[in-house]
């Protein structure tokens, strides 16, 4: 479990992110600076309660003017697609990257900020969890499989299905849980390729793993096979206080919430590298050997060059685990 780690961004496809004013086709530029930087993979996030890149359409985008870096998201939520046909979707992906695809799903934030898009999708809000977790199963089942056939779940039910896009790699892409409850932990560890959360706290973080990895030992799965990555937002600056002042402004643009309330829920840091550097790590000793980091700017041009900035940090954040 002692593996190198891997690090990568955050695409900003939000409207939010990439700044009023700015072409958002300089997004696939961000993603092939990315690679040449020396970043390890690209992500990209998913919604429909604000303008933004769709994410599957935005990874498409990036397989044919990448070559190296992993295509991931994080995290998509099938909750907002039709399963069977988000089977072929992600085949293609996975076959126009050459395999380079990695998915994580997850079942939406509670409240006000998940309900609305199961109204939008037409899908209920109740039993979301097994629907997620049926949907996976079906993605997987379809990629297996050697001609037509069925899929009866609890919630999911379908007959006759043909025979999908084949995917490039046998059994098709990892697909990682983005939820950090007890009940996710567990599911993780049972049903998943990899964790990635976001808690606040380091030291949560790794009991959080072990749970993950006990969870995988009782279902009679190898524990070190899980991928454990960290999605963190991150924003250089001269200071602290400077760098708070900038994700507040962050938190209040995207999530309509302050930077107060919002620090309880997420990991997120800010300040001098050195700063940046050390919190990181401590994620890092705590098992996290993949970071995803989201850059906690509003414009292309400020992502761009703080892009630049963290990719001077990677050497550090790489070594030593």
């Amino acid at each position: 479990m002692n593996s190198p780690v891997r690090t990568g961004v955050l695409l900003p496809i939000g409207r939010a992110q990439w700044g009023e004013g700015t072409d958002p086709r300089g997004l696939v530029g961000f993603g092939v600076r990315a690679e040449r930087l020396g970043y390890d993979s690209l992500w990209v996030n998913d919604s429909l309660i604000e303008p933004r890149i769709e994410s599957l359409a935005m990874l498409s985008a990036l397989t044919s003017v990448t070559s190296r870096v992993t295509l991931g998201t994080a995290a998509l939520m099938p909750v907002l697609r039709r399963p069977v046909q988000t089977t072929q979707a992600l085949a293609s992906l996975d076959l126009l990257s050459g395999g380079r695809l990695t998915v994580t799903v997850g079942a939406g934030f509670p409240g006000r900020l998940g309900r609305p898009l199961h109204a939008l999708s037409e899908v209920p809000w109740e039993r979301r969890f097994a629907r997620l977790d049926e949907t996976v199963a079906l993605w997987r089942k379809l990629w297996t499989a050697e001609g037509p056939t069925s899929f009866h779940g609890e919630v999911l039910r379908f007959d006759d299905i043909p025979r999908t896009t084949p995917v490039f790699r046998p059994g098709g892409p990892d697909i990682w849980l983005g939820g950090n409850t007890p009940a996710a932990r567990a599911r993780t560890g049972r049903l998943y390729d990899g964790w990635l959360p976001y808690p606040p706290d380091p030291a949560d973080y790794a009991t959080g793993l072990a749970e993950v990895r006990e969870a995988a030992k009782q279902a009679g799965r190898d524990p070190a096979g899980l991928a454990s990555a960290l999605f963190v937002s991150v924003l250089l600056a001269e200071t602290p206080a400077e760098g708070r002042r900038g994700l507040e402004a962050y938190s209040r643009a995207n999530y309509k919430m302050e930077l107060d309330q919002l620090e309880t829920i997420q990991a997120l840091t800010a300040g001098p590298p050195e700063h940046v550097v050390a919190y990181l790590r401590r994620y890092v000793d705590a098992g996290a050997r993949h970071l995803v980091i989201r850059i906690g700017a509003l414009d292309l041009a400020t992502q761009t060059e703080q892009l630049e900035r963290l990719a001077e940090l990677l050497p550090q954040l790489r070594g030593g685990a």
